[in-house]
């Protein structure tokens, strides 16, 4: 690549999985070019891109003072550049057991919260016919997830190590999501009063300072 950067990522402008990636290489101060690929165009499924990423998603990340290694699935990103970078283990678990709770929580990241928040959203925005029966089922999975969350967030500040980590940065964007497009839409839900811990610990992370930076660069670009 060119652009004389450590990374290319691979993401989109919208798309939640690949901001959260951005999140990661500010905070521990990597340098990358994003290229944002058009969903419209189908760029995530051409052959330019599908030799990074047979699966065709993004994100995507190209280290290029790693002899061009590439890695995709956004979480496995995330586990590449604490175990490569965070040496210091600034962002990162450092016991055995911390990480197998770092695992898990990025794990139920993957596996409950994306999946789940974001059928919440493609019923309510993308799909085809009006569904309230899904809607309503993936709200209601969206506000269990949060409440889990909230019940754990009760008894400590972040989710391992006693300090912000990967797993706690892992969970922003689809945070963002249910705070400003599912939750207003669901009878009664108030995601402040209602999981008081959630809603702390998310203000937190938005205020992190990478944090902050990249969401005001991905306003910038919408």
């Amino acid at each position: 690549m060119s652009h004389g950067k450590q990374f290319t990522l691979y993401t989109h402008k919208g798309g939640p999985n690949g901001w959260k990636v951005a999140f990661v290489l500010e905070e521990l101060g990597l340098t990358y070019e994003s290229v944002f690929l058009d969903f419209g165009k189908q760029e995530q499924k051409s052959p330019s891109f599908t030799k990074y990423n047979p699966n065709g998603r993004i994100p995507a990340v190209i280290d290029h003072k790693n002899n061009d290694f590439v890695v995709w699935e956004s979480n496995a990103i995330l586990i590449y550049l604490a175990e490569k970078y965070d040496t210091a283990h600034r962002i990162s678990a450092v016991t055995p057991e911390d990480k197998i709770f770092q695992l898990q929580w990025l794990f139920f990241q993957a596996s409950g919260q994306g999946p789940y928040f974001g059928q919440a959203i493609w019923f309510k925005v993308y799909h085809p016919e009006k569904l309230p029966s899904a809607l309503e089922r993936y709200q209601k999975e969206t506000l269990r997830v949060i409440s889990v969350l909230d019940g754990v967030l009760a008894k400590q500040e972040w989710l391992v190590g006693g300090k912000l980590s990967i797993a706690d940065i892992s969970f922003v964007t689809w945070n963002n999501a249910a705070v400003g497009a599912i939750a207003p839409d669901i009878e009664g839900a108030n995601l402040e009063k209602d999981y008081p811990s959630f809603w702390a610990w998310h203000q937190k992370l938005v205020a992190t300072e990478s944090i902050k930076k990249v969401l005001e660069a991905r306003n910038s670009v919408q």
